[in-house]
């Protein structure tokens, strides 16, 4: 057997397809859950969800941006993982993870994490990724710290949400922690 880039022990990163609205917009749910990765957006039909999964299907990577499903190794949906901001000059990109609630603390993100890390680092020559965090969510904080990467600053006041506004944390990791770990 051929082993694939994108799969690890328990998951696979794969494209989204037109299929997945369904436990997106199941996800979409969890006002509590869309706080700590993103935002509380307005509501969206099941339609709107049909076409915005249609739309991720059919749009693919935008350069080195992407937006990934994660699913199991039995073809369970249970999140997603993307990146922004890649800078292939400099050799820096931002990478954010979300794991639909049923599935946390599973060992889901961290392998996610690790086989998009490897991509980046090894694949396409990037040197440094960065993470940012709500001040609130404590179960990323952790992954990040688990994961091996650095707390660097605090970004004050950045994230306004429960009528108050809060921190974010920036995390980093360079290649070379990456694969000394």
């Amino acid at each position: 057997m051929v082993a694939n880039i994108w799969s690890g022990s328990k998951i696979r990163l794969r494209p989204v397809i037109s299929s997945d609205w369904e436990a997106f917009h199941a996800n979409d749910q969890d006002s509590e859950g869309a706080r700590l990765s993103d935002s509380i957006y307005f509501p969206r039909s099941e339609a709107g969800t049909k076409a915005w999964a249609e739309r991720a299907a059919a749009q693919g990577a935008e350069g080195d941006r992407t937006f990934l499903a994660i699913e199991t190794l039995d073809g369970t949906l249970v999140g997603s993982i993307s990146t922004a901001d890649c800078d292939s000059r400099n050799g820096t990109f931002k990478y954010g993870v979300a794991i639909f609630r049923a599935y946390w603390r599973k060992g889901y993100a961290s392998e996610a994490v690790s086989i998009l890390l490897r991509y980046y680092f090894q694949e396409l020559r990037y040197r440094k990724v960065n993470a940012y965090v709500y001040a609130f969510n404590d179960g990323s904080r952790a992954l990040q710290e688990r994961l091996g990467f650095v707390r660097e600053g605090i970004l004050r006041e950045m994230i306004f949400t429960q009528g108050k506004h809060y921190d974010i944390y920036v995390y980093g990791q360079t290649k070379d922690e990456f694969e000394s770990r």
